[in-house]
């Protein structure tokens, strides 16, 4: 429910300022304004998706995971849905969004959220046998007990062969 009450009040802000800027400097100016941002922000999109899909492939290549680039993907989304809104609220935040040291700033401030604020548990991979362990960033001892798999058990998803006893 807050963050439904959030995104109203936001959109809410947003015409508001929308409005204001539209009284003074006039309709077409400001359909001018809403439509360039939008265009500049589809270019933007365009230019970082790109850029940051090669990274992405690449560190596949080196047979790592792209985490990094999974999250500069997700802010180019979000980035691009706040420009493609008409509002200048809006477009600041997804301008935000799109640029790469902005973005930075963003995330580290994401991080510092404690994990049951974010929704997810944090999970780290590490090459070898032991696979997807739980990383030490959990608040509570309950969040890493509800979190925590078994030993020996197989995670959803994992391979077992026909020829592989079963425990």
């Amino acid at each position: 429910m807050p963050v439904l009450l959030f995104f109203t009040l936001f959109a809410l802000l947003d015409f508001v300022i929308l409005f204001s800027v539209g009284a003074k400097i006039g309709l077409l100016t400001t359909l001018l304004l809403v439509l360039g941002t939008g265009f500049l922000g589809l270019h933007l999109i365009k230019r970082e998706g790109v850029a940051t899909l090669r990274r992405a492939q690449e560190r596949f290549a080196r047979g790592e995971i792209p985490s990094e680039e999974l999250m500069t993907g997700a802010a180019l989304i979000f980035g691009g849905a706040l420009l493609m809104a008409p509002g200048f609220l809006s477009d600041t935040l997804g301008f935000l969004c799109l640029l790469p040291g902005t973005r930075r700033w963003l995330g580290h401030l994401l991080q510092r959220l404690p994990a049951h604020m974010r929704g997810f548990s944090v999970y780290t991979y590490r090459s070898g046998d032991a696979g997807w362990q739980e990383s030490a960033r959990h608040d509570t001892d309950a969040e890493r007990r509800h979190t925590r798999h078994g030993e020996g058990e197989p995670l959803e998803g994992d391979f077992i062969a026909k020829d592989e006893p079963r425990q």
